[in-house]
C-alpha cells in the first residue's frame, strides 16, 4: 500500500514491522525511515499499555482525544485514564535526521535504557525495551493462533 491509498488506515499507510534502533546517551531515538514521512509533521508520545510508548501521528492523537472527549465524567474509570493517557504526553517533531527525544518521565515508565524495539501497529507506533518486548512476544505467541476464531467469528480475513 503506497501513502497515497486510502482505506481503514486512512490517507496512510499502517505502521508495519519491528526495528531495532539505540536510544543514545542525550535519550533520542532514530525513528525508522519508513515511520518518519507520517511522523515529520509532528506527534503525540505518550503512555501505552503494558509498560510501552504510544506514538501517535497529530491527526490520529486528534481522533482518540475526540472520543476520549466524549467519555463521561463521571466516570472514575475514564477519569483515571485520561489522567494516566494525557499526564505523561509530550508533543514532539523529529529533526531533520529522524530523531525525538523521549522524555526522562516516559522511558522511566516504559524501563528504556540503551536497546529498544520501536513496532508497528497499524495506526500508531509503540517503543518498547527490547527484552520486555522479547518476553512479551513470546508469551503472546503461544495464544496467537488460538484468538483467531475470537477476533475473527466469520473466519479469518
Amino acid at each position: 500500500m503506497s501513502h497515497e491509498q486510502s482505506g481503514a488506515f486512512g490517507s496512510s499507510a499502517p505502521f508495519l514491522g519491528t526495528y531495532t534502533p539505540r536510544l543514545d546517551d542525550k535519550g533520542r531515538l532514530i525513528l525508522p525511515a519508513k515511520f518518519r514521512p507520517q511522523l515529520a509533521p509532528g506527534l503525540v508520545m505518550t503512555r501505552g499499555q503494558e509498560r510501552c510508548l504510544f506514538l501517535l501521528p497529530m491527526d490520529e492523537f486528534g481522533r482518540m482525544h475526540d472520543r476520549l472527549r466524549t467519555a463521561p465524567v463521571t466516570s472514575k474509570q475514564a477519569r483515571d485514564y485520561l489522567r494516566v493517557f494525557l499526564s505523561g504526553a509530550s508533543d514532539e517533531v523529529p529533526d531533520k535526521q529522524g530523531r525525538i527525544t523521549v522524555p526522562p518521565l516516559l522511558r522511566r515508565y516504559a524501563g528504556l535504557d540503551r536497546d529498544v524495539a520501536v513496532i508497528g501497529t497499524g495506526t500508531r507506533v509503540e517503543i518498547w525495551d527490547l527484552p520486555a518486548w522479547e518476553s512479551y512476544l513470546a508469551e503472546q505467541e503461544a495464544g496467537y493462533a488460538g484468538t483467531t476464531e475470537e477476533i475473527f467469528p466469520d473466519g479469518p480475513f
